[in-house]
């Protein structure tokens, strides 16, 4: 039978494969092996199985010129026999999955332990229950019904847990859901360019079918495999699936092959698109590595590319032949496991910041501090406990009362357990998490789209913005303002009569052929608005005067179509120039050129007269030319283009690849001056953020005057100040020594006053904000923003703390580079961004300040309560109810406070601040005290206060007192006045300030006075609760309200004068620094490998630090030298580097530098 189907599904199969072939002249598999093959191999392959791209073309029924017909069915069937142009996503995690991982929590875990052995213990009743022997504290207070209820106090505990469990885990999957949101909008926004039915058109990236005839330029990220039809001068940038990162150069008879996720670096051409989906070489890639990833499609790469892990995965894939590849599917499972997990861990890893770095090193050490002081509570109990009834009242251990000791430990470690997990605020990733996800959400409202979570927090720490201007400072709507033509200067658009018809023509031909032909200027979309300009701006600022000479330059082009091209020197940043070569109907070559004035200008030899002939150009002309006409149009803020050309003989033909001898001799036909007007929210925006104590810089292509003209319109230089405007030659000549080599203090003798860097090279901005933030000139280190709209800015986005990339005009390289896309492409959407950073940084630090006095307090009181009273004043129910489900609402509120414009008005924090100021270290201290002393006057004296029964000294099981009731209740009151005071950080006197604008905040007080009211009420047993009377509630507000005065009280003293506070504020921080700097590097290097390991690194860090301890110790008993001590510190260091470089080679350089001695001392020190 067996048999007998798998034969059927065979059959079935060579019947569809025929039905295919049928179709189209190739299958499926056919186009898939013959991408898999490159350069000449595949040039050969083609040529014997097709004969050529054209023949592929026709096999597969489209036309290199017009596309695809572009109907419905045909799409369909495409579709259907070769797929869709999308990888499936990797399943979301489901709910109980989160649910089970937050049920990893090591707390959760002693809690589950102790709650399960309380409840076995409370039902099991011993023979010897009755033995009035067995232990004193047993006295005569249970009776029956309380023996009944002591499973109580263990279901409690296990249902808090629940509770806590469930709100992480929804927590969770709401971020998930949020971040694949995120993506699939990602997705959705990326388009290209495809023909179909001889119309140029955008379709969205997943709509791209087979046999789709697409334009290919610079800068696009290709969203599926195809053959080079048509082009020039394409290099394509292969390094995603290669690993090499030389450029490689297609044309159709060397190397004809194009491959998804590749990045065109330069030129421009059209493909036959042969394979899409999971059949191309990208897609092929994801499904060796067991799943298309957690994101969706062509933008796998998003959050990938910088993951050596995926990268090294995809140049292993690449480098077996397609033959292996294939066989290796169906081992999926063995090594998919292994690549899902780096998956999960990558998923991780791209929302840890460094923020989340420090933090959860501040919960470590907190924890590790918790565990001490619940280990050293236990310990004390229980030796008291036994102390006092073995030796002080000499009770024998009878075997009979066994059990009920046993309880008493359980009750003990249960209070220990209850002191740790006080200790362990939980909260604090809950908030990170919150409020990043929260701010990340906003941001989309303020047209900042965040690929990258951490981008958002660095974004506040912010204290250098190198902006670029084209675009992003101006509005990009280039318009011909000025021209020098026949020996004129027109300060407007010149009237047509008034120049000479030869040369018209030529300004008209070359204006029209010499561009993209994909630039266009089509007609306003609605009645009186502009022109609509699409494409390269640049060309369309020159079409517009072509128009605006009442001349037309679609005939030129449709005369002239792209095929027949003789040769295109595509622009790039090198030549800052381009050129077209066409054949003339004498068999001679003409080119036109156009390009930078200054640089075109020196490869003219002669130039357009009057009367259109031209005339000799000398240098001593040129000089004039730019004194008179190209400097006054570039003191007025305009870009200066130079429209050149060159006739070439038929024979013989010019060497065309020799560029220096071609692109020479010019003739000028004229220079215009194109103005492109700067954002009106500019000069506000910049004056914002120098208000903010950040440096705005500007780096151009441009003239430099024009870009000085600029900036000082922009308000990013003043007259009269003490600032650098150089060109990028000027800069390299300054950075570098004699040797040629760029040398950091010669950069830091520049940056600071830098503020405009123009004619720069993609290298030259690179280079800048790699100097600035390897600086040490200034005692923070700087925290650089880049914003950057072409391919050629990738590498300084990639190498800025937070690169911005232009959602409209920029390419699809730039913003894959970068952290965050501005959707509206304007300077102002970057303060948006800065303002939210900062706040991002505030509410972690008012949650810190609510959770650490709740943790000083509640540890302080559960240890010495239990060491004097034998009992926790605050039950492990109440402390859970403080601890997870407060702190949990509390970070809600507090994460979620709206940001306000006064956030500008302070300077960057920088990298090294610590988490906790000396203020915010001053109202933690504070407050502690004033609970502190309250809840001791009432634990040893509130029963003669309120004439009640003392809670001290209950024997187990004993029903809830009042007293104890009254302290918890007073607790919760005083913590949630105090969560009032910690809605502000800096000192500021009106706590209440803006505190409705927060419709979040208010009603998760509201809602925790609530509750609070039904736990002490009708909470009974289970929360050791037992109710109180209206004055006895009074009392419990009364107090708390204290905390609102006493909180003006500590606003009062100074700041200064607590010098003994800096210690403990810098306390975290002087663990930190190494750590962050750690990770801020690796930060870049590996993301998957790192959180594989972490748990090793911190095993093999906490050994060591131990082993420091005991080596400095020693050493100072001996009284050797100190440096040995640090000398072995840093041989240690360097361990447990190579622990973590065990993984990754690419670290190895990163571990040396960081246990060279200079970061060691004050680690040494903080250790010792």
């Amino acid at each position: 039978m067996g048999d007998m189907t798998n034969s059927d599904f065979y059959s079935k199969n060579q019947r569809n494969e025929s039905s295919h072939g049928g179709e189209f002249g190739c299958t499926m598999e056919e186009l898939r092996s013959l991408m898999e093959l490159r350069g000449t191999e595949a040039v050969v392959k083609i040529k014997e199985t097709y004969g050529d791209t054209e023949a592929i073309c026709r096999r597969l029924k489209t036309s290199p010129v017009e596309g695809l017909p572009g109907t419905a069915p045909d799409l369909e069937k495409r579709k259907q026999i070769f797929g869709q142009n999308f990888i499936p996503p990797k399943k979301p995690k489901t709910f109980l999955q989160l649910v089970w991982e937050a049920l990893q929590d090591v707390t959760l875990i002693i809690l589950e332990i102790a709650a399960i052995i309380s409840l076995g213990l409370s039902f099991y009743h011993p023979p010897g229950e009755g033995n009035e022997g067995c232990a004193t504290a047993q006295g005569g207070a249970e009776d029956e019904g309380e023996a009944e209820a002591g499973w109580i106090e263990g279901a409690a505990i296990l249902l808090s847990v629940i509770c806590v469990v469930l709100v992480t885990a929804f927590n969770d999957w709401s971020k998930e859901k949020q971040f694949r949101g995120l993506q699939s909008r990602i997705e959705q926004e990326q388009k290209f360019t495809v023909v179909r039915a001889g119309q140029v058109v955008q379709i969205p990236v997943a709509e791209i079918v087979v046999g789709d005839i697409a334009q290919v330029k610079y800068g696009d990220l290709l969203p599926a495999d195809g053959l080079f039809i048509q082009g020039n001068d394409l290099k394509i940038d292969e390094s995603s699936l290669t690993g090499e990162s030389d450029q490689v150069r297609k044309s159709v008879d060397k190397d004809p092959m194009l491959l998804s996720g590749t990045h065109v670096m330069e030129g421009s051409g059209r493909m036959v698109v042969t394979a899409v989906g999971v059949n191309s070489q990208t897609g092929i890639i994801f499904t060796l590595l067991g799943a298309g990833g957690e994101e969706e499609e062509k933008k796998d790469k998003k959050g990938k590319m910088q993951d050596g892990n995926v990268d090294a995965s995809q140049s292993k894939a690449k480098q077996q032949d397609g033959a292996a590849a294939m066989e290796m599917q169906p081992l999926k499972s063995a090594e998919g496991g292994d690549a899902d997990d780096k998956k999960k861990a990558n998923m991780h890893k791209k929302e840890k910041s460094v923020l989340q770095g420090k933090l959860t090193k501040l919960a470590v050490q907190i924890g590790k501090a918790g565990l001490v002081m619940s280990a050293i509570t236990v310990i004390i109990l229980v030796l008291y406990f036994t102390v006092d009834t073995f030796v002080v009242n000499k009770k024998p251990w009878l075997p009979e009362c066994t059990p009920v000791y046993v309880q008493y430990f359980v009750k003990f470690f249960i209070i220990g357990v209850t002191v740790l997990v006080v200790a362990v605020p939980e909260g604090l990733p809950l908030a990170v998490t919150i409020s990043l996800a929260y701010s990340v959400k906003k941001m989309m409202k303020d047209n900042n789209l965040v690929r990258h979570l951490d981008a958002c927090e660095t974004m506040g720490n912010a204290t250098a913005i190198c902006s670029d201007k084209t675009g992003t400072l101006t509005t990009n709507r280039m318009t011909v303002v000025q021209a020098y033509v026949g020996d004129v200067h027109y300060k407007e658009i010149p009237d047509p009569s008034s120049i000479n018809a030869k040369t018209m023509e030529l300004l008209v031909n070359a204006i029209a052929i010499n561009s993209a032909y994909t630039t266009k200027i089509l007609p306003p979309e609605k009645e009186g608005a502009l022109p609509r300009q699409v494409g390269n701006k640049t060309e369309c600022g020159l079409l517009g005067f072509v128009l605006d000479l009442k001349q037309d330059y679609e005939p030129v082009r449709s005369q002239m179509p792209e095929e027949k091209l003789y040769k295109v020197y595509t622009f790039n940043s090198v030549r800052k120039s381009m050129s077209t070569v066409i054949k003339l109907p004498d068999e001679s070559f003409r080119m036109y050129s156009k390009g930078a004035s200054e640089i075109v200008l020196k490869k003219c030899c002669k130039i357009l007269s009057g009367a259109g002939e031209p005339r000799v150009f000398r240098p001593r002309d040129r000089d004039e030319m730019v004194k008179k006409v190209i400097e006054p149009m570039a003191c007025d803020g305009l870009r200066t283009i130079c429209v050149a050309y060159r006739d070439f003989p038929s024979s013989p033909e010019p060497d065309w690849d020799n560029e220096n001898d071609i692109l020479n001799d010019l003739t000028c036909i004229c220079v215009v001056g194109i103005e492109d007007p700067v954002r009106p929210e500019v000069p506000e925006a910049i004056r914002k953020c120098q208000r903010a104590g950040i440096t705005v810089r500007m780096v151009t292509g441009d003239n430099i005057n024009t870009a000085r003209a600029i900036a000082i319109k922009c308000g990013i230089i003043h007259p009269g100040e003490d600032f650098l405007c150089l060109e990028g030659k000027e800069f390299n000549r300054r950075i570098r020594n004699e040797k040629g080599e760029i040398e950091q203090e010669r950069i830091d003798k520049i940056w600071p006053k830098l503020r405009v860097l123009a004619r720069s090279s993609p290298t030259d901005k690179h280079t800048l904000v790699k100097g600035i933030i390897d600086s040490t000139h200034t005692e923070q280190r700087q925290v650089v923003a880049v914003t950057g709209d072409g391919t050629n800015d990738g590498p300084a986005l990639k190498k800025a703390d937070v690169g911005f990339a232009m959602g409209i005009a920029g390419t699809d390289v730039a913003k894959e580079a970068s952290d965050i896309i501005l959707t509206d492409d304007n300077f102002s959407s970057i303060v948006k961004a800065v303002m939210w950073g900062r706040n991002v940084y505030d509410s972690i630090s008012k949650f810190l300040q609510f959770q650490l006095t709740v943790n000083v307090v509640a540890v302080i009181v559960a240890f010495t309560g239990a060491c004097i009273t034998q009992d926790s004043p605050l039950k492990a129910v109440q402390m859970l109810w403080v601890n997870l489900i407060m702190d949990t609402f509390a970070s809600l509120a507090l994460a979620t406070e709206p940001p306000t414009e006064t956030l500008l008005l302070r300077k960057p924090y920088g990298r090294n601040k610590p988490l906790i100021s000396r203020t915010m270290m001053k109202n933690i201290l504070g407050h502690a005290v004033y609970q502190l002393t309250l809840i001791f006057t009432l634990l040893f004296v509130g029963e003669k206060m309120f004439q009640i029964d003392s809670g001290r000294n209950a024997p187990l099981h004993s029903p809830p007192s009042e007293h104890y009731t009254i302290i918890f209740n007073t607790f919760v009151m005083m913590q949630l006045f105090n969560e009032v005071n910690a809605r502000k950080i800096h000192g500021e006197r009106n706590v209440f300030d803006g505190i409705f604008r927060n419709p979040i905040f208010c009603a998760i007080v509201l809602g925790t006075f609530a509750i609070q009211i039904v736990i002490v009420q009708f909470g009974g047993k289970p929360f050791s609760c037992s109710p109180l009377q209206l004055d006895q509630w009074m009392w419990c507000i009364f107090i708390g309200l204290g905390e609102l005065v006493w909180g003006q009280v500590i606003a009062t003293i100074p700041t200064s004068r607590l010098k003994f506070l800096k210690e403990a504020g810098r306390l975290t921080q002087k663990e930190e620094i190494p750590e962050e700097e750690l990770n801020e590097d690796v930060e870049e290097i590996d993301h998957a490998e790192r959180e594989l390991r972490r748990g090793q690194i911190l095993w093999f860090r906490g050994l060591n630090r131990i082993q420091t301890q005991i080596e400095v110790v020693n050493t100072f008993k001996s009284g050797a030298s100190f440096q040995g001590a640090l000398r072995r510190q840093s041989s240690v260091t360097s361990q447990s580097q190579d622990v973590a470089n065990l993984s990754s080679p690419s670290r190895v350089s990163l571990s040396n530098a960081l246990s060279s001695p200079t970061s060691l001392p004050p680690a040494a020190a903080g250790q010792g």
